[in-house]
């Protein structure tokens, strides 16, 4: 895509990857428009001269007055990148992770098909435009102390084949990002996590090839995404189970068994 002429709608970017994507199309060119439902944050960044709107992805209401809000002041619209996400550590041996499994799919999965829906009759009209999805390379890589957000990021993907699908030959295109570990909020934790500004300026030059990647895959996603192909799946799963040791009573369990 041509990254310097674009009017792009990003819901979820206050803050790390969006945030990071919104600037560099700015920079590039492009018209940006940022939505998030952290207003504090938001009134920061329209400081910062950026152009924002207040949109809670798990609320079908606040989607559509955002999208309404964003097509008043910007009908050429032409691509939008569902970034909103969440993610969090959960104990299946615990019932109590049931709450959280359940933000996290209101919000990855669910929240991702209503911005879909809410613009895709606009971009449908238009007749061209440029849809981005938002997955993980967990999605293809499990890492087990984050069950229910491998699965909504692996639901991103199969809904993202779908969409691709049912759009093809309409002139709107599908992208999907998957994100290796990078430092951010959900991240920022893993030492190998890739530098923001590093992993950003790898996705834009990605962005910006003709034609758009169908799979926007940096080079530290690829080892998630092909480990099935590759043979290596199995024994990079059981590396990354380890880290099931920090979860309370996990560790003395295991030293039981040894």
């Amino acid at each position: 895509m041509d990254i310097t002429s674009r009017t792009v709608f990003i819901a979820g970017a206050t803050s790390g990857i969006g945030l990071e994507l919104a600037r560099r199309f700015r920079a590039a060119g492009s018209t940006v428009i940022v939505g998030g439902r952290r207003t504090g944050l938001l009134a920061d960044l329209a400081g910062e001269g950026l152009t924002t709107v207040e949109i809670d992805v798990a609320d079908a209401t606040s989607v559509t007055q955002a999208r309404d809000e964003v097509l008043r002041a910007h009908p050429g619209v032409d691509t939008v990148i569902t970034m909103a996400g969440t993610g969090a550590e959960e104990d299946l041996h615990d019932p109590a992770h049931f709450g959280t499994a359940e933000t996290i799919i209101a919000v990855n999965v669910l929240g991702t098909i209503r911005v879909i829906d809410a613009f895709t009759p606009h971009l449908l009209t238009r007749g061209s435009g440029t849809i981005v999805t938002v997955s993980s390379g967990i999605g293809f890589l499990p890492f087990p102390l984050m069950p229910t957000y491998g699965a909504s990021k692996a639901a991103v993907h199969a809904y993202t084949e779908s969409l691709r699908a049912q759009l093809s030959g309409t002139g709107v295109e599908v992208a999907e990002l998957v994100p290796p570990a990078v430092a951010t909020t959900i991240g920022g934790s893993n030492p190998h996590a890739l530098a923001l500004d590093a992993y950003g300026a790898e996705v834009m030059d990605l962005l910006a090839q003709d034609p758009t990647p169908r799979e926007v895959l940096v080079q530290g996603v690829l080892m998630h995404r092909w480990a099935e192909r590759d043979g290596t799946y199995d024994e990079l799963v059981a590396q990354r189970s380890r880290a099931l040791s920090t979860l309370p009573g996990r560790s003395s369990r295991a030293d039981a068994l040894t």
